[in-house]
């Protein structure tokens, strides 16, 4: 598995890196944002884990760079703000976890084995359409009725599980684990923001359903 530790401060890099090495990773290390654009660029890592308090180029900036490019990466970003709001404003730049310092080194371990799983495992038929909606998984290209919707990251994999249930309920807690991780409080707002917007996106007629106390289906 190969990794890429973004953290400007040297000596908990330093750990964190001699850890993930010693569970078997292959581990670069980036003390700023420019640097982190820079291995990012060279090689498709597996797992970036993103401290989102870097100076020059912010980890915000970089993961709104590693999202925009299609770089396949999954990103953990690692933040000392940890409330509710700071973690939906993270998630919603195109993370796809998000951890609060300070944290469980067993935990780090944990969600980073978690994301490169989530990476190699194997997708859903390349083309996923349904009402007019048309997504390509694999050029992570949606448009409904011939008009690019230009959809985030996670807009694109939302819409993805809604369209692979073929019609059928979506839990929010489902959507968690498949687009964000398991280990993400069922209390975040994530789901819903990210719901929200993908309507926007749709358009008339609406197409997404949401179904009282059970979740949402297409």
């Amino acid at each position: 598995m190969d990794v890429l530790l973004v953290e400007d401060e040297v000596e908990l890099a330093q750990m964190l890196a001699d850890g993930l090495r010693g569970e078997g990773m292959n581990v670069r290390v980036a003390h700023d944002g420019a640097r982190a654009l820079e291995l990012t660029a060279a090689s498709d890592f597996d797992v970036v884990v993103l401290d989102r308090d870097l100076p020059g180029i912010s980890g915000d900036a970089v993961c709104r760079a590693l999202v925009a490019s299609g770089h396949p990466a999954r990103i953990l970003m690692l933040t000392a703000a940890g409330t509710i709001s700071d973690r939906v404003e993270g998630l919603s730049l195109g993370a796809d976890d998000y951890l609060a310092k300070p944290f469980a080194y067993v935990e780090l371990v944990a969600r980073v084995h978690a994301l490169a799983r989530r990476r190699g495992a194997p997708g859903p038929p390349t083309v996923l359409e349904r009402r007019g909606v048309r997504l390509d998984t694999a050029r992570r290209l949606a448009e409904r009725d011939g008009r690019p919707l230009g959809l985030t990251r996670k807009e694109l994999s939302v819409l993805e599980v809604l369209l692979a249930a073929d019609g059928g309920i979506v839990t929010a807690r489902e959507l968690l684990e498949q687009v964000w991780d398991p280990y993400v409080t069922p209390e975040t707002t994530a789901v819903k923001v990210a719901v929200y917007q993908l309507r926007k996106k749709l358009g008339d007629p609406p197409l997404i359903e949401t179904v009282p106390r059970f979740g949402y289906r297409l």
